[in-house]
């Protein structure tokens, strides 16, 4: 789809996709509000104007969130926008089973058994509040980089309430796991999901399918009417026990397989216990045994075998005589033929009097213990009491829920067996203090007290990861067993990677270091000539280290100032004299010149003597350069030099090779001065 940057419900930023299935596109996305990550789950674009889709959709989220359990993913939001279908789940990281069977083969069967469990105890939770998943494979189970089971993709889940006969033709989810109802298009219930997990079992323990063909009708059509091979005879190494749980919950017939979740789990638990058991009870039903009806033509078929058979090639042919001699075959099927319509019509005459009549199924669920049993027992079906349970919700002694579940004008057999739960009502027990344990610790306290649990992640600078923060319920409260019990659980610090700032502009560098969660604790500034003015030429924390959120970092940014113009004047005659210097004058004799004044000159013998001031090498420096250089007379007043700088300079004047002078200015405050 190509969303990736896209905002959506202006909080869950789409970052990349994860996962695609036949409905929807899976995206990793960031919770703005929350600071989380979280998976998407969206609406593919062929299926937003189809309402069966979207209605399909929708029923998805409803099932999911109205599901609190850890084996089950979590739905935190949906929504839509334009014509974005989506759903906002817990991001799980880890692999789909189906990934770690191909990669794998064949698994423990221990591990078998304890993911087995785990998708169990995910069912029981569903199928309690009305809801049948339908699409249980391994490819909707995600198994957690701890090793915990997650259930997911209620994609074509719906609440029994309403119809789950299916058409043949429309039939959902993954052929080689349906179980024969499903496949037949008749109807589905929470025993439907037990036989699909059933032939996960028996996927993992023997790293094959049970039923294989060419085409998905072939494969539907062996669920319906083949025996698989037991996982054992596949797999010598599965346990007894183990083997008979799986080939139970594949039975064909619904009521041969377990009822419910809660009796599956059971046997798992026990099959850890004691693996060649053979607690395990499987009713097989007597096939051969059975009434049937045979054609006429199966009838002369059969016959005319036998007749061959009886023949001998080496006895002579005797003459037969009368119509039964000369017929003999004939007269073999007319007096099987009478012998079968006798047989026929006495079994159909036992039949329509001992064949259970139908009868409407009835709605327990809310009455009372006696009045179920009242009701079941006038249709002339059998009322079973399966377990007692607490429950924050239903008055003690009513039923919570039956097996088969109720279905409005729903035709059952008399002598069926109807299973109720029934309400024990609200116990009241006492909240156990958690703060501080460990999440295995915790759960295991909090489900001892008969409680559920919720868990809430968050970081903590103070708590180590994986132990509790806080609950919502203060310890040694008390509460009805059943109540949830939500628990913040540490995800730790909360971290950032350093990005590389180096030879980025200033802004650019605050701004990806706020991007990446990390506090600019100081900018200092240097110069570098050799670099562009105002980028970065330090920072103290080293790029692509792992660092605490928030943690303070420095920088260093290149300032390069600008050049000041100055200028220096220098009095060599003043400076000479200051430093004990006298000032040496050479006397030079040139031919009288009638224009020249007698005043200045002394004339003899037709000559003119000039005294002038003998010259001396002049060097003004500013730092290592030089700003002037010149051989001057040392009575010379008045040179004058100009320089360019920054800051604080450092002149010199020297005389003849020797420092007469040195000085500083600040061309920030003055730009010119005097050295005499």
């Amino acid at each position: 789809m190509g969303l990736e940057g896209r905002l959506l419900g202006n909080r869950y930023e789409i970052l990349e996709e994860i996962g695609n299935g036949g409905m929807a596109m899976v995206y990793k996305a960031k919770c703005h509000v929350l600071n989380r990550y979280v998976a998407i789950k969206i609406l593919r674009d062929e299926f937003t104007t189809d309402e069966e889709f979207i209605k399909r959709f929708n029923t998805e989220a409803q099932a999911v969130a109205s599901l609190t359990h850890p084996n089950i993913v979590s739905v935190y939001d949906v929504g839509h926008e334009g014509n974005l279908y989506y759903i906002v789940m817990e991001l799980i990281k880890g692999r789909t089973l189906k990934e770690i069977i191909v990669s794998e083969g064949v698994l423990a069967w221990k591990w078998c058994v304890n993911v087995a469990m785990q998708i169990a105890s995910a069912l029981e939770t569903a199928h309690r509040n009305n809801i049948i998943h339908r699409d249980i494979k391994p490819h909707n189970i995600i198994i957690t980089e701890d090793g915990m089971a997650k259930v997911t993709d209620f994609g074509i889940a719906k609440a029994v309430s309403n119809s789950t006969i299916t058409a043949f033709g429309t039939t959902m989810g993954s052929v080689h796991y349906f179980s024969p109802e499903h496949a037949r298009g008749g109807y589905t219930d929470a025993k439907s999901d037990l036989y699909s997990l059933g032939v996960v079992m028996y996927e993992m323990l023997t790293g094959k399918l049970p039923f294989e063909a060419d085409t998905p009708v072939s494969v539907a059509l062996k669920h319906i009417q083949e025996e698989p091979k037991s996982p054992k005879s596949v797999n010598m190494s599965i346990p007894n026990a183990v083997n008979e749980i799986v080939m139970k919950a594949m039975q064909k017939d619904p009521n041969l397989r377990y009822q419910n979740a809660g009796e599956m789990l059971r046997d798992l638990n026990k099959s850890l216990k004691d693996p060649d058991g053979s607690f395990v009870d499987i009713n097989e039903n007597d096939f051969d045994s059975r009434t049937r009806v045979i054609s006429v033509e199966e009838v002369a078929k059969r016959i005319k075998i036998k007749e061959k058979a009886d023949e001998d090639p080496n006895k002579k042919k005797v003459k037969k005589k009368g119509f039964i001699a000369k017929h003999k075959v004939l007269s073999s099927i007319i007096g099987l033929l009478l012998l079968f319509l006798i047989a026929f019509g006495g079994t159909s005459a036992y039949i329509s009097i001992v064949t259970p009549k139908d009868v409407i199924m009835p709605n327990l669920v809310g009455l009372t213990k006696e009045e179920a049993k009242q009701k079941t027992e006038s249709l002339k079906l059998v009322f079973e009491v399966a377990e007692e349970v607490y429950d924050t919700t239903v008055e003690e002694g009513k039923i919570i829920s039956q097996t088969p579940i109720y279905q409005a004008n729903y035709k059952i057999k008399e002598k069926t067996a109807i299973q109720v739960v029934v309400s024990l009502g609200q116990k009241i027990v006492t909240v156990p203090k958690v703060t501080g344990m460990n999440e295995d610790e915790a759960r295991k306290a909090i489900e001892d007290a008969d409680l559920k649990l919720a868990i809430e992640e968050e970081f903590s600078k103070k708590i180590e990861a994986g132990y509790v923060i806080s609950q919502d319920v203060p310890e040694n409260s008390e509460v009805g067993a059943g109540s949830t019990i939500t628990l913040k659980i540490s995800k730790g610090v909360e971290t950032s990677i350093v990005p590389n700032v180096v030879g980025k502009t200033e802004e650019e560098a605050k701004q990806m270091l706020k991007d990446a969660g990390l506090t600019l604790a100081a900018t200092k500034y240097s110069e570098d000539a050799t670099k562009e003015d105002g980028t970065v030429l330090e920072q103290n924390l080293e790029a692509g280290e792992t660092v605490e959120k928030e943690s303070n970092i420095t920088i260093t940014v290149n300032k390069i100032e600008a050049l000041i113009e100055g200028t220096v004047k220098v009095n060599l005659k003043s400076l000479l004299q200051k430093k004990g210097k006298t000032i040496e004058y050479v006397e030079t004799t040139t031919p009288k010149n009638d224009n020249e004044s007698n005043e200045t000159n002394k004339i003899e013998n037709q000559t003119v003597t000039t005294k002038k001031a003998k010259e001396s090498s002049v060097k003004i420096t500013v730092g290592n350069d030089i700003i002037y250089s010149e051989k001057v007379p040392q009575d010379k007043t008045d040179i004058t030099a100009t320089l360019k700088g920054k800051g604080t300079v450092t002149i010199k004047v020297s005389v003849d090779d020797v420092v007469m002078a040195q000085e500083t200015l600040n061309l920030n405050k003055e730009t010119s001065l005097t050295i005499e």
